[in-house]
């Protein structure tokens, strides 16, 4: 089954001559991401590059699931309803006392 495919910051290193990107494959189950990288010349199209990361991604979806990070909708929609996402807190400190704090 295909599935829909997310191309993120498609570069290319000129030093391993390849394109990498952060793909997403949407399934049914969530979304998985994968580091993906091609070898191929700078003068490649960019949709033949992105053909060629689609097709690693998802060959490495199909296959054992090696390093990938993966999130399912439901539990980020359940986290959002919740309002459970943590926040930040403003640490207001002094400089001059974390120094002196630092410098004992």
């Amino acid at each position: 089954m295909q599935h829909p495919v997310e191309l993120n910051s498609v570069i290319y290193n000129a030093t391993t001559q390849s394109f990498e990107a952060l793909v997403t494959v949407h399934a049914p189950q969530g979304a998985r991401k994968y580091a993906c990288a091609i070898d191929a010349p700078i003068t490649m199209t960019y949709a033949n590059a992105a053909s060629g990361l689609a097709t690693q991604a998802l060959r490495r979806h199909a296959g054992p699931h090696g390093l990938s990070s993966s999130s399912t909708l439901t539990d980020a929609q359940n986290r959002a309803r919740a309002g459970k996402f943590q926040t930040r807190q403003n640490v207001k400190m002094n400089p001059i006392a974390m120094l002196r704090r630092l410098a004992a």
